[in-house]
């Protein structure tokens, strides 16, 4: 009877998770899966950010601090007032990283393969898309709702043989690689596509995001496969920028009418 009711809790679970799949859409016009409360997600951002900030390297204050906050200044100024906490750390990989609640780190390494800004906004702007899009959410609400999932089933099919059981590991690889890493990529796509924008928006050239692209390919000699890649490959991403290019430089045209034009001096 108690196995029973579980199930039941289990299958209402999931249909009200369901009736939630489409409520929120993301500036691209794409349907997504948001289940948690933004409050939380932007507690977790800020607590992962000091916690960053407590084990690692930080430079404080210096030209190059002022020249990354130049930047990043002037892409989140493009949509909101929001003060934005950004943090430059010593660390030799070319890296960068937004988190909800409105923080942005910035690798040392970063700052040495680029050569001027609007290559560094290219990467600051991909970054704030997926805060901005809520990719975070997306993800957590997509492995709940997958775990649930999974939990479900085993306790409908329950099992018992070990051909049963390998099968519902099967099912959770297959889930994994089926349905999170898709859908991984896509965010990446996503943030591509919207920080070409936001930087364009700002005054910065968008074209230089293929150039940046073309040196972290050099960079990185070494890829996985896409399939089994949580992003997409680097060809992947210069094919979609340069889709994207003609809207993006009549934004940055517009821009710069606008009186957008950043002095930002590395």
């Amino acid at each position: 009877m108690q196995t029973l009711l579980t199930v039941i809790r289990h299958w209402l679970l999931l249909i009200s998770l369901s009736t939630l799949v489409g409520c929120a859409t993301t500036a691209t016009g794409r349907k997504q899966l948001i289940l948690m409360p933004e409050s939380q997600i932007n507690s977790m951002g800020i607590t992962a950010f000091q916690d960053l900030k407590a084990t690692k390297k930080v430079r404080p204050k210096g030209k190059t601090v002022n020249y990354i906050n130049c930047v990043s200044q002037a892409m989140t100024a493009t949509f909101n007032n929001d003060p934005w906490e950004i943090a430059l750390f010593l660390d030799d990989s070319p890296n960068a990283f937004a988190l909800p609640g409105n923080k942005i780190g910035i690798h040392s390494g970063l700052i040495t393969l680029t050569d001027n800004p609007d290559q560094l906004a290219a990467v600051i702007g991909h970054e704030i898309s997926h805060v901005r899009a809520r990719h975070s959410n997306e993800r957590l609400s997509q492995k709940f709702a997958l775990q649930q999932g999974l939990i479900l089933s085993q306790k409908i099919s329950a099992p018992k043989t070990l051909i049963g059981k390998t099968a519902l590991s099967l099912l959770g690889l297959g889930g994994h690689y089926g349905i999170l890493l898709p859908f991984s990529r896509l965010h990446e796509q996503e943030a591509d596509i919207l920080g070409l924008e936001l930087m364009a928006k700002a005054g910065f050239d968008p074209q230089q995001s293929i150039t940046l692209w073309q040196k972290m390919a050099q960079a990185n000699q070494q890829q996985p496969s896409e399939f089994l890649s949580t992003h997409p490959s680097y060809h992947s991403r210069i094919k979609t920028l340069r889709q994207h290019m003609p809207s993006a430089l009549a934004l940055s045209e517009k821009a710069r009418a606008l009186g957008r034009n950043p002095h930002c001096t590395p």
